[in-house]
């Protein structure tokens, strides 16, 4: 059970997906800190200014617009870069190969795996490699 938790967390998807997290976690974190520092105080000189910048008041409750306009702010430029910078590219990636300009991974013919096949089970059995793979092996 410990061999197949060790295996499926060594696997490459998983460890893509754990990175994705961080950088994603870290790319939010820095569009955050942007719009917290410049947008904001922006925000504020807009909406009058001062503590109260980017509020208004109805019958004693206060509405924090600025807050809203900020995260609206932080959504669009996050979703930007990501477009941009993954999407798009990947967009490209695909369309390349569906014309045939970049070729995806070469997988090996029925042939070539029957023949991998026969020799994993000669080895299974303790039998010397038929010699035809042998000396497909050295080529």
């Amino acid at each position: 059970m410990l061999k197949g938790f060790k295996d499926f967390l060594l696997r490459g998807n998983v460890i893509d997906l754990a990175v994705a997290v961080v950088i994603g976690a870290a790319f939010t974190a820095l569009v955050s800190s942007f719009t917290e520092a410049f947008l904001r105080p922006l925000i504020g000189l807009v909406g009058g200014g001062g503590v109260q910048g980017g509020t208004f008041e109805v019958n004693g409750q206060t509405f924090g617009w600025g807050d809203f306009v900020n995260q609206l702010i932080t959504f669009v430029l996050t979703a930007a870069v990501i477009y941009f910078v993954v999407v798009l590219p990947m967009k490209a990636l695909f369309e390349r190969r569906e014309r045939g300009e970049q070729t995806g991974p070469v997988l090996p013919t029925q042939t070539e795996l029957l023949v991998e096949i026969r020799d994993l089970l000669q080895a299974q059995h303790g039998l010397p490699p038929a010699a035809d793979s042998e000396a497909r092996h050295r080529a």
